[in-house]
């Protein structure tokens, strides 16, 4: 992980936490699986041919959508916060 990724890794931990040692709960999960989509799907648009990629993607979609339909039965008005603030459809 370069300096860069670190930094921006704990800018959206610090912007999604619940209190102040929070690192794993869903929404700061949720957070940085959009982040590391986002970055791979610009990535995806410059190498059109890169499946392995690809592959790890659909990876973490799967993942955020997890916990995404997890956060939605626990916590409904959290969920829909979560997906204001990260421009999110569903």
């Amino acid at each position: 992980m370069t300096k860069v990724e670190y930094l921006e890794k704990n800018k959206i931990i610090g912007e999604f936490k619940i209190h102040p040692s929070d690192t794993g709960s869903c929404d700061v999960q949720i957070a940085l699986l959009t982040a590391r989509i986002n970055h791979l799907t610009k990535h995806l648009g410059m190498h059109k041919k890169d499946f392995h990629t690809r592959r790890g993607l659909v990876a973490l979609a799967n993942r955020r959508r997890k916990l995404l339909n997890y956060l939605k039965r626990v916590d409904f008005k959290k969920y829909n916060e979560i997906l204001q603030r990260l421009e999110l459809r569903r």
